[in-house]
């Protein structure tokens, strides 16, 4: 993932290289039992709102500087993957792990103030909020916070990681049911239509989010669509307002994530038991 200099408008997909995709010890400890389909995906009282982890839940360290609230809503998601390996291991304790290994590997090795991304989707379905506050924003539904998940659009946008690598398989089915619950709650908080989710690799030179992943997005349009009671032409939905711009900052966040600079998309070995 890569942070903004300035926004871009949805294009054709840019050549791509793939990028080396670690495919070690990433895994927990091995016999983790396999939850049930609907153990990551259990609704709060508001059927339209999924459970989410909020930062305080799996243990994030605190942001190395104030996370920025801007005063717009979001114009459109961006899906990601996190290019880890695609573990068996489906519980919760796994994903809070990856939770806080994202975040680790965000402000130890590139320098961010915090994790890249608003949310994350583990393999076990699990939802977690990413950076500082993207929570409370979501549910407050008029402003959200400026990230560092996809250069160009971190101030108009909200990105979610899906954990595993999906350039050659799908994820799990409850992983995508789970994708299409958030993204169907961050449309319905922001007044977005479905056809506001895109890929990575639609704004950037990226393999992200994965041929497979990339190609089940005209899907997840349709089911998220399906899931607000809307068609996917996203008639009648609200307009998004202009971006708020912090054009210093952002470059600062540009040099900090340079895709030069050689830095992977995957995380360290390390950073997971």
């Amino acid at each position: 993932m890569t942070s903004s200099a300035q926004q871009q408008a949805p294009a054709a997909a840019p050549p791509r290289t793939r990028r080396s995709v670690f495919t070690g010890a990433l895994a927990l400890a091995a016999g983790a039992a396999l939850p049930s389909f609907a153990a990551g995906r259990a609704f709060a009282a508001d059927a339209a709102a999924p459970v989410i982890a909020s930062c305080a839940t799996w243990g994030a360290r605190p942001s190395s500087e104030p996370v920025v609230v801007l005063a717009n809503r979001p114009q459109r998601i961006i899906v990601h993957h996190t290019a880890t390996a695609n573990v068996t291991d489906y519980s919760q304790q796994r994903a809070f792990a990856l939770a806080r290994a994202i975040q680790t590997y965000h402000m130890d090795a590139q320098g961010w103030i915090d994790t890249g991304q608003h949310f994350t989707v583990s393999r076990g379905a699990f939802v977690m909020e990413g950076r500082h506050s993207s929570l409370a924003e979501l549910r407050g539904g008029a402003r959200q916070v400026r990230a560092a998940h996809c250069v160009g659009q971190n101030t108009v946008s909200i990105g979610i990681e899906n954990e595993g690598t999906y350039t050659s398989e799908e994820p799990p089915a409850a992983q995508y049911a789970a994708l299409a619950d958030l993204c169907a709650y961050v449309c319905t908080q922001y007044g977005l239509p479905a056809t506001a989710i895109h890929g990575h690799r639609d704004f950037n030179a990226t393999s992200c989010p994965g041929d497979r992943l990339y190609a089940l997005l005209p899907a997840l349009r349709r089911d998220v669509a399906a899931r607000m009671g809307a068609s996917a032409s996203g008639a009648g939905t609200l307009p998004a307002p202009d971006p708020v711009r912090d054009p210093i900052r952002d470059l600062l966040d540009q040099a900090a994530s340079d895709p030069l600079a050689g830095l992977p998309e995957y995380l360290p070995a390390h950073l997971l038991p």
